[in-house]
């Protein structure tokens, strides 16, 4: 019997030149050829290279200060005894990892859920912010941090509060939903995802509608089932 898991909640929202290639100019897509259906998989904290689709980012605040520690790694976490990536930083802004790894690249994914395994680790501050593109072409972030207090809405980006649940999370993001209620516009694909210290990853995935626990597959789930036999 599996334990249970929190859930984390985002606070709702009330011309071409001579001699330029194309391939060129628009950014290359990494999933947009590929068939999109079901979970659909960025990050899983027990393959053999997790961060290999994304591009790392730790630097001290103060490299003179030693008990900073900075850094992005794999870590054994004791509550679900498994390794998973860790995020940890005084300076959020400083410590990230952002897939695609390339900035010309652009991910091209068209499911509409968004879902990270999260651990919550206990007072620090936390953000990711998600770039997508709506079908007025418009490039959109959606950032959510747990140190915002407010929703605010501008044209490039929107930010969000972020609450989480001590210990892990399921946190699951509408983006469809998200960029219709602040732009009233239609979701079409994410072109990056952006996470930011301080948490703990297990997976983070892309599903094309929501799951019930028991339909997803079992290296999906946060906690796997005890082995009685």
């Amino acid at each position: 019997m599996g334990a249970s898991i929190g859930t984390a909640r985002i606070l709702p929202l009330f011309f071409f030149f001579p001699f330029c290639y194309i391939f060129f100019c628009v950014p290359q897509a990494m999933f947009r050829h590929t068939f999109q259906s079901g979970p659909l998989s960025i990050l899983y904290s027990l393959g053999s290279e997790p961060l290999q689709l994304w591009s790392v980012h730790s630097e001290d605040e103060n490299p003179d200060d030693t008990s900073d520690g900075a850094h992005v790694q794999t870590v054994k976490d004791t509550m679900i005894s498994s390794n998973v990536i860790e995020l940890l930083s005084r300076n959020v802004a400083t410590t990230y990892i952002t897939c695609p790894p390339l900035s010309q690249r652009s991910l091209g994914i068209k499911l509409p859920f968004l879902v990270f395994l999260v651990r919550n680790m206990d007072d620090r501050y936390m953000t990711f912010e998600v770039q997508i593109v709506d079908d007025q072409q418009e490039t959109r972030r959606l950032r959510a941090s747990n140190y915002q207090l407010e929703t605010r809405v501008r044209p490039e980006i929107t930010t969000m509060p972020l609450r989480l649940d001590p210990g892990w999370n399921q946190m699951t993001l509408d983006l469809a939903d998200l960029v219709k209620r602040a732009y009233g516009t239609q979701y079409v694909e994410t072109t990056r995802v952006t996470i930011h210290a301080n948490c703990r990853l297990r997976r983070v995935y892309f599903t094309d509608r929501l799951y019930a626990e028991d339909d997803l597959p079992a290296e999906f789930k946060l906690f796997l089932p005890v082995d009685k036999t």
